[in-house]
């Protein structure tokens, strides 16, 4: 028998990558994100990233986990030099972790990486300053901000918690 369900679905929710843009924004030079999956409500985010040869992002607390697989490139943590990750490393990070991430000057190519996180990146300066938070929501505010103002309209990607107009 087959069980009872309260979500429907008349159609699956999946997106060709290929037919998606990548987002770059001022706010994080050197990366360039394809965004899958933002679910808002329960921070919850899948992305395709790339990130430039010498890109170092801000120290960052995690209030939820990571899972990374690296499919391209390398990267470290400042904090972890010597586990550089390469293509074909898969990193789990629990809720909890501190750390800066590195991609080397000398890497010859953009490293690639998919991206499944919960809750919020809380960012430090050099001196352990906040400086601001990340998460599905300023996630989704920048890349349909960008997005309107090339014209093309909201940005598509898989919203959780809205099975109506998915992948719009």
């Amino acid at each position: 028998m087959i069980p009872l369900s309260f979500t429907h679905q008349d159609k699956l929710m999946s997106l060709n990558m290929n037919d998606l843009p990548f987002y770059e924004t001022p706010e994080l030079p050197g990366i360039k994100s394809q965004p899958l999956f933002l679910d808002i409500e329960n921070s919850v985010w899948v992305l395709h990233i790339k990130f430039a040869p010498g890109t170092r992002l801000p120290k960052h607390f995690h209030t939820g986990c990571v899972h990374m697989w690296t499919l391209s490139g390398s990267w470290y943590y400042l904090e972890y030099p010597d586990q550089v990750q390469t293509a074909g490393c898969y990193l789990y990070e629990p809720g909890g972790s501190v750390h800066t991430f590195v991609t080397s000057e000398d890497n010859t190519e953009d490293t690639e990486a998919f991206i499944y996180q919960t809750g919020t990146n809380i960012h430090f300066d050099e001196n352990d300053n906040y400086m601001n938070t990340l998460d599905a929501g300023v996630i989704s505010m920048l890349v349909n901000a960008i997005s309107e103002a090339q014209g093309n309209g909201p940005a598509r990607y898989i919203r959780g918690q809205s099975a109506v107009d998915n992948a719009a």
